[in-house]
């Protein structure tokens, strides 16, 4: 009976997944879906990635967490518009309320939706939102051992970014073990490493993001007014 209510559950978000990722192609917007754990440097890699990308991109931001505004209020000035959900205990954003934060966006005036999911490695990931791709995060003084312990965000992820390389050389954190089990289970996915305070990385980080709206974008021209996209969310 538990596996009924489970299959159930994700059966159910995955129709409202499908529902997002609609809303989102006809609006001509990309998705995109962060993840990793509380603390490993989410809002912090945002706050660096949206003036770069700002003068090229409309964007909007969801954000997710159990309680404050306290990212949204860190975000409002560097995007076109964030909307903040509090999910009082869960420890995931699903797809129903992504669609209620995708309605309190200007869809068509957007190019890009960032949805930073609530600090989690486990829950997130399983949850379809009807983003375009998933981004997982993984932190220097998290350890080296964490492509290991949560294997499916690698599997998963259209990209891996490792955060906060600045600390290599003040916490333990083997490299060589990182990168050993990340492409022990995956050879493909890229990996950019970055740090928020010295730089590094963070052009190539937005040169992926720009290449993923190139190619899951499209031109708004092609797509329904204000009105049309709005009453999507009201079906």
């Amino acid at each position: 009976m538990e596996i009924r209510v489970v299959q159930n559950v994700l059966k159910l978000n995955d129709e409202v997944a499908a529902l997002n990722r609609r809303a989102l192609a006809d609006a001509g917007v990309a998705c995109l879906n962060i993840m990793g754990s509380p603390g490993c440097g989410k809002t912090a890699l945002l706050e660096s990635t949206l003036p770069r990308l700002r003068p090229e991109l409309s964007i909007g931001v969801i954000t997710g967490d159990i309680a404050t505004t306290r990212d949204a209020e860190r975000l409002a000035d560097l995007c076109d518009a964030v909307t903040q959900i509090n999910t009082g205990g869960s420890c995931h954003l699903d797809a129903n309320q992504v669609r209620q934060g995708l309605a309190n966006l200007p869809l068509p005036a957007l190019d890009l939706v960032i949805i930073e999911n609530v600090g989690n490695l486990i829950c997130p990931v399983t949850f379809d939102l009807g983003q375009g791709a998933k981004v997982g995060l993984f932190s220097v003084p998290e350890g080296a051992d964490k492509p290991a312990k949560h294997p499916r965000i690698v599997l998963e992820a259209d990209v891996l970014v490792l955060t906060k390389t600045d600390l290599l050389p003040y916490v333990p954190f083997d490299k060589r073990v990182f990168l050993a089990d990340l492409r022990s289970l995956r050879e493909d996915v890229p990996l950019i490493e970055t740090s928020v305070v010295s730089g590094l990385g963070l052009d190539a980080w937005c040169d992926w993001v720009r290449r993923f709206v190139a190619a899951r974008g499209t031109t708004r021209t092609q797509h329904g007014t204000h009105d049309e996209v709005s009453q999507s969310f009201a079906e």
